[in-house]
C-alpha cells in the first residue's frame, strides 16, 4: 500500500445519516467507494466535546455509547472520501494519521 493513512471517526451510536445509523452510512460509502476496508468499534465509556459521559451502567443507562469508525488505505482514496465523511459528521471527531503498514494480505 502506497503512502498508507487511517482515518479514524469518533461519533455516538445514536447519530444518523439520512435515517441511518452514521457508522454504517459511512461504512457502506467506504465499501462503494471500493477503499481496502473499514471498522467499527464500540467503546465501553466515554465523553466528548460537551463533557457528556456516556456509559452503559445501570446507574447511567446510555444507549449513546461512543463508536469509532477507522479506514486506512492509500492517501489518494482516503482523500476522494474525506468531504464525504465531513459533511455526514454533524457531531464528532475525525482524524487523519500517516501510518506504516506492516502486512494487509
Amino acid at each position: 500500500m502506497k503512502d498508507p493513512v487511517l482515518l479514524r471517526i469518533y461519533v455516538g451510536e445514536n447519530d444518523r445519516w439520512k435515517g441511518k445509523p452514521l457508522y454504517k452510512a459511512i461504512v457502506e460509502l467506504v465499501k462503494e467507494k471500493g477503499l481496502a476496508g473499514a471498522t467499527v468499534l464500540r467503546g465501553l465509556m466515554g465523553f466528548g466535546k460537551v463533557s457528556i459521559l456516556r456509559t452503559p451502567s445501570i446507574l447511567r443507562l446510555s444507549t449513546d455509547l461512543p463508536v469509532v469508525i477507522e479506514i486506512v488505505d492509500e492517501r489518494e482514496k482516503i482523500d476522494k472520501i474525506k468531504p464525504m465523511i465531513l459533511e455526514m459528521v454533524e457531531r464528532g471527531l475525525v482524524i487523519e494519521q500517516d501510518v506504516r503498514v506492516l502486512l494487509y494480505r
